[in-house]
């Protein structure tokens, strides 16, 4: 247990900050699956728009540090790729 007042607050303050922080890399994940199944599902119009939202969602999270920015960076380049290629062949190829 903290000795300090503040040192109390502070270990208050980081409980409530790691709880929002598992929830927001929880609701990113959960977008990258439903991405992932939209991709399968090989609907074009569909899969733009949860690239659309998967994108934002992904900026939001590393502006507020709960994902590195590097890492939401790497990951809008691979979701584009797997975009673009659905697009380019109306496919879904099998290593992407």
């Amino acid at each position: 247990m903290p000795h300090t007042p503040s040192a109390l607050k502070t270990l208050k303050q980081d409980v409530g900050k790691r709880l929002r922080n598992r929830s927001a890399k929880s609701a990113l994940k959960t977008q990258l699956k439903r991405f992932s199944t939209t991709l399968q599902a090989g609907d074009v119009e569909a899969v733009r728009e949860q690239f659309r939202l998967t994108v934002k969602l992904l900026d939001h999270t590393a502006s507020r540090g709960i994902i590195n920015k590097g890492t939401a960076a790497r990951k809008k380049s691979q979701l584009a790729k797997k975009l673009n290629a659905l697009v380019a062949t109306g496919e879904v190829r099998a290593d992407t």
